[in-house]
């Protein structure tokens, strides 16, 4: 009987110890109210990622985001490296990312957030704030080289282009819209962000800078408001001959609603999480809660709208 009650409690001790250490792993895990996990972005959107993500963690004070801001491609490998939950990115991942995934037996889903614009920011000593489509193409292709050769254009000297890095979604996404393979004649500066690139725009009227809207579009950041100063965004025009200034359609809300501003971008996050973290967490906040808000606020457009109840008083009783 001694020997029956002593393996009775040993097994007990080793059922308590194996519950303990199942505990103890499952709390090691993130999920969407506690934890930290890495995440990253293309530094395009920086002012809207961290906006998204200051919020959550004010709604959920054991939550942390670690944040890497790089251009998009490094972002797409560190993802596909595992060294990123999730990731912000301008385009789902191509079949052979997808196939790395798939051998490293990991799990992916994606989610369409917000439809973004590309803006072409000048500085305000640079008068020539209208082009066409087939201009930006022209340019590209070094078929235009000078301000002068502008449709209208008042302004002389060769045009510069700047971009916040190489391998970065604005860089990529004009050379795909365009469909560029060389860009070896072309004057073309990396200023290493955003940021900077509206800093050299300002200081130079012969430069034309590529930026995410979102940098320039919060209409209630005092950073916002003082990086626009000193710069114009420039109006874009569909047609080759347009009729009237109402052709040329800039990189804010009404201008990407119904898609009218031609450099319309989509954004994605895009999770390789496989089971009910604080990945998912952040991505159910931006799809079904206040998130679409927080995106609509940094002048982009979200994919699902944050729903508005209005109360009408007509005086009458129906």
């Amino acid at each position: 009987m001694k020997l029956r009650v002593i393996g009775l409690f040993a097994c007990g001790l080793i059922g308590v110890f194996a519950l303990t250490k199942c505990s103890s792993g499952n709390e090691s895990l993130d999920n969407p109210r506690q934890g930290t996990i890495t995440i990253a972005s293309d530094e395009s959107f920086k002012p809207l990622v961290s906006a998204l993500t200051n919020a959550y963690e004010g709604i959920y004070p054991n939550t942390h985001f670690e944040i890497d801001y790089k251009p998009e491609q490094e972002a797409i490998r560190q993802l596909l490296n595992d060294s990123a939950r999730i990731i912000f990115a301008t385009r789902q991942l191509n079949e052979k990312e997808l196939e790395i995934i798939k051998r490293q037996k990991g799990s992916q889903k994606y989610q369409h957030i917000a439809t973004d614009g590309l803006a072409l920011v000048i500085s305000k000593g640079n008068a020539d704030s209208l082009i066409t489509m087939s201009e930006i193409q022209a340019i590209m292709e070094g078929r235009i080289k000078d301000w002068s050769q502008l449709k209208g254009g008042n302004q002389k000297g060769l045009i510069t282009l700047v971009f916040d890095n190489a391998n970065a979604s604005n860089l990529n996404y004009i050379l795909e819209k365009f469909k560029v393979r060389d860009i070896s004649k072309l004057r073309i500066i990396s200023a290493g962000s955003n940021e900077k690139v509206i800093e050299d725009v300002r200081k130079d009227p012969l430069h034309l800078g590529f930026i995410g809207v979102n940098w320039i579009s919060d209409g209630h950041s005092l950073a916002s408001e003082e990086l626009s100063k000193g710069i114009h965004v420039m109006g874009v025009a569909k047609k080759v001959n347009p009729d009237s200034l109402s052709d040329y359609i800039q990189p804010f809300q009404s201008g990407l609603e119904f898609k009218r501003y031609p450099l319309f971008r989509d954004l994605y996050i895009i999770s390789r999480e496989g089971y009910s973290g604080l990945g998912g967490g952040l991505m159910t906040y931006i799809a079904r809660d206040v998130g679409g808000l927080i995106i609509q606020k940094m002048g982009l457009l979200p994919t699902i709208p944050y729903p508005r109840e209005l109360e009408i008083t007509t005086g009458k009783n129906f």
